[in-house]
């Protein structure tokens, strides 16, 4: 896998460059890594709602091909798209979704923060009472909120075509949280959203993305 650390870019000309690059692969073409962080953005995924949207002021909003509804971009996060051919890879679309979770799963771990799956709600979240808790989540009772307690540390939202994958994962890492209250993040009104720091990690960019970097590229290689 060809790993690129693409730095601060607009979130436009990237989302055209990996058009362009799933458009012209061929079955020899190696898969690629790009990491990078963006300068604030929202974005909206196919079955966006208008109404997530609630008050962007000054940041714009771009319409994305990619699964899922709106999420906000900003410099702090860190931002990975697997350019992967899931045909070539062995696995299908499902145990990719898995396999990106897991890295970041791991990557927590490293930093002493616990990582968990919300069933239907697609990204990683965090105990915001108890963030290193191991114990695993109850089902929610009838009519309790999925999210109670939970704060959200990482959004995925991808797209597949003719079995290649593009678009990826953002994890929070230390940023300006305060743009996520002028939306539903990922459709979810009030649903809180946390990074590395207000976990209480003090950890770099550049050493969270190596962390998250190495995850990525041993799950995701064949």
């Amino acid at each position: 896998m060809i790993i690129r650390r693409l730095g601060q870019v607009a979130y436009g000309p990237v989302f055209e460059e990996m058009q362009a690059f799933t458009a012209n692969r061929s079955h020899l073409t190696p898969d690629e890594l790009w990491v990078c962080e963006h300068p604030p953005v929202f974005t909206q995924g196919l079955a966006g709602k208008a109404e997530h949207v609630l008050l962007p002021g000054n940041i714009p909003v771009v319409a994305s091909n990619r699964g899922g509804q709106v999420t906000y971009h900003g410099p702090g996060q860190i931002v990975a798209y697997p350019l992967i051919d899931l045909q070539r890879a062995g696995y299908f679309v499902k145990e990719f979704v898995f396999r990106l979770e897991e890295a970041v799963v791991r990557t927590l771990a490293e930093v002493g923060i616990t990582g968990h799956r919300v069933r239907g709600a697609p990204g990683i979240y965090v105990r915001l009472s108890d963030p290193a808790s191991h114990a695993r989540l109850a089902p929610p009772a009838a009519g309790q909120d999925p999210f109670e307690g939970l704060g959200k540390i990482a959004a995925l939202g991808i797209k597949v075509s003719r079995h290649c994958t593009y678009h990826g994962l953002a994890l929070n890492v230390a940023m300006d949280l305060s743009p996520y209250s002028r939306i539903n993040p990922c459709g979810y009104a009030g649903l809180p959203t946390v990074d590395l720091s207000t976990m209480g990690v003090s950890i770099t960019w550049d050493e969270a993305a190596d962390v998250l970097t190495r995850h990525l590229s041993a799950l995701l290689t064949p």
